[in-house]
């Protein structure tokens, strides 16, 4: 069997080795097939790479004047390291300059790179490849929010490695000596109380727990403190029953006001206070009977700091007059504390509604404007903890800057030409432009001139034309080019909606005809009234700024114009454009929002049936008008965050 076992460990061996060098030999194989396909395609812009080296015979030569030699016979870039020291005894045949380079490369571990037309050859370095890590053991710690009870089974797990878990699984800060970081801990405790379950990992491993001033559980080495009363007897205080008819435990050792320690068990709030302040020879008045038990271990702390942690979590409280201790309910007024708070940053409107319900109850809080100011009277831990609260989102709050470019060009041209004749029933007078733009009207008298300037040319005899008859030649362009630039800024705090809205006016004429009167006689009574059209440039923006500056933006535009009238006493025609976005950019950042561009070409004309559609004889039986239009419209819009 042993011999069985030991030959599959010399097939298993041997088959990663196998497996390592075919994994070896295909990476290098892959290696030199991307330099030939490099060497290859650069050969189209240096065909010097596929030209033939007819003799190279060379003994004792280094591989640097070797290359050098024949990139400069074939006219190549080819750069090598200085530091190969490579000779090389050989001689080469009618060979392409690609092979050689391939040679070299294989035989003695060569690198070629490329940099635009340059080749450069270096010693190639194999990749270091990283071994993986082991996989990190497992800290086998489960922690109950709902019922705030810990779970452990530890296993030689060092201290650093168990603190940072339960801290990360817990949300508590849990802090230790540096010098016992690594010290091994074993454990095994199911659904303790997290105080407690904390404490007796501690205590099994010959550790001691404390908790700070600001709620830090504190982990070090078990410094055994004497208890006693001063007399060289340890003193212990020990009850008979409490509430729960279960013994109680209760040593302390209070050397002075600053320096106690305690260890409780299930032991009366009462009976701890009063305990501490007859060997402190401390005097205290209670407003009421103090009910609850707590357990506790504590070690060189104050006496005021004993008492926030009994207090912790109760409706009762203290506040020391003097040299008096002051200790009840919070509600009583003896322990009330009124606070007048000026906020900084921010409205007192804004706050109050967000202050959280539990942090108000049992605190009267008073708006005071004038201030900006609020005015809180309840019981000192609350308001301390209202005070917290308020200083935390008390922040600057952010201006953004705004900056809108809108930017709306037009462009086009139109072209009317064509002749129109007919009878008039009057005298038309001859006259009209004839530079830059062709449009004249020619009366009957005109036209029998020019008629008659062309009879008498052999047979031509056109004749005369009746006195009503008229004619008007048309030949015009017109260009037209129009850009706008509106460049509206706006400014508002973060999360706050701006809103701008530019607009203009105009009026158009609307007339009304109402007949009065009976049966004998009516009356025409005719109303006129001008009535108001709006066009507008509508902006409304919601910024947010992010904790890296970026910003976020919900974006609402509206633009309208007016356009030409359909008549003199028309009503304008409107044409609107609506943007509408949630983006988010950089600050500082300008962006393009939106565009739209319009093209638009329209050809028509009225003439003579069938003779306005024929080439070149069309242009004097029809009138035709030709216009072709273009307009674009950007938005473009940038953000810039003040504190």
């Amino acid at each position: 069997m042993k011999l069985f076992k030991k030959k599959n460990i010399i097939y298993f061996a041997l088959s990663v080795l196998m497996f390592c060098l075919s994994t070896k030999l295909t990476l290098a194989q892959d290696r030199y097939a991307n330099i030939e396909n490099k060497l290859k395609s650069l050969a189209v812009e240096m065909p010097g790479l596929e030209q033939k080296v007819e003799l190279v015979s060379v003994d004792d030569v280094t591989i640097q004047e070797l290359i050098k030699g024949i990139a400069k016979s074939n006219s190549l870039n080819i750069t090598i390291d200085p530091a190969l020291n490579i000779k090389i005894a050989s001689n080469f045949t009618n060979i392409d300059v690609i092979d050689l380079l391939m040679y070299l490369c294989k035989k003695y571990e060569l690198d070629i790179t490329f940099i635009g037309n340059i080749i450069s050859i270096s010693k190639f370095n194999p990749p270091i490849v990283l071994q993986p890590r082991p996989p990190k053991k497992k800290i086998q710690v489960i922690y109950d929010s709902l019922n705030n009870t810990l779970s452990m089974d530890l296993k030689q797990d060092t201290l650093q490695d168990v603190v940072k878990e339960i801290t990360r699984i817990s949300g508590k800060n849990i802090i230790f000596s540096p010098d016992i970081k690594d010290k091994p801990l074993n454990a095994y405790i199911l659904n303790a109380p997290f105080d407690n379950g904390l404490d007796k990992l501690s205590l099994s491993n010959d550790l001691q727990l404390s908790i700070t001033d600001d709620n830090f559980y504190f982990i070090e080495k078990k410094n055994l403190v004497s208890v006693n009363d001063g007399k060289g007897q340890n003193k212990k205080n020990t009850g008979n029953k409490n509430t729960n008819e279960n013994d109680y435990n209760f040593d302390y050792n209070a050397d002075n006001i600053d320096n106690i320690s305690i260890s409780a068990q299930n032991v009366p709030i009462s009976d701890i206070i009063k305990a501490l302040s007859n060997d402190l020879k401390l005097n205290y008045y209670l407003y009421s009977d103090l009910k609850g038990t707590v357990s506790m271990n504590v070690v060189n702390s104050t006496f005021d700091n004993i008492l926030k942690y009994l207090f912790k979590a109760t409706d009762y409280t203290y506040k020391k007059d003097s040299s008096i201790y002051l200790i009840g309910e919070r509600q009583f007024e003896g322990l009330r504390r009124i606070k007048v708070m000026q906020l900084q940053n921010r409205s007192i409107k804004d706050i109050l509604p967000v202050i959280p319900a539990d942090l108000k109850k049992n605190v009267e809080i008073k708006e005071f404007p004038d201030l900006n100011s609020i005015v809180l009277s309840g019981s000192s831990p609350m308001i301390t903890e209202i005070e917290h609260f308020i200083r935390d989102i008390d922040k600057v709050v952010p201006v953004i800057l705004i900056e809108i470019l809108i930017v709306d060009s037009k462009a086009g041209h139109t072209v009317s030409t064509g002749i129109k004749a007919g009878l008039g029933k009057s005298d038309v007078v001859t006259g009209g432009d004839v530079f830059p733009a062709l449009n004249m009207n020619l009366n009957s008298q005109t036209i029998n001139d020019l008629i008659n300037s062309f009879n008498g040319f052999g047979i031509l005899n056109l004749g005369h034309v009746t006195p009503q008859f008229y004619m008007s030649i048309k030949a015009m362009e017109e260009q037209n080019v129009i850009k706008l630039r509106s460049t509206p800024k706006l400014s508002t705090l973060n999360g706050h909606e701006a809103k701008l809205t530019i607009g203009k006016t105009e009026y158009y004429l609307e007339e009304s005809n109402n007949i009065v009167g009976g049966s004998l006689s009516t009356q025409s009574i005719i109303t006129k009234m001008y009535k108001p059209v709006k066009a507008d440039l509508s902006v409304t923006i919601n910024p947010t700024v992010s904790g890296d500056d970026q910003v976020t933006l919900d974006i609402k535009v509206n633009q309208s114009d007016f356009t030409g009238r359909i008549s003199e006493q028309a009503p304008p025609g409107q044409i609107s454009r609506d943007f509408s976005s949630l983006i988010r950019i950089k600050n500082g950042e300008m962006i393009l929002l939106g565009g739209l561009e319009e093209a638009n070409i329209s050809n028509s004309g009225t003439g003579v049936p069938l003779l306005a559609r024929i080439p070149v004889l069309k242009w004097l039986f029809s009138s035709r008008i030709q216009e072709k239009s273009k307009s674009k419209l950007n938005i473009f819009i940038k953000a810039t965050v003040i504190y």
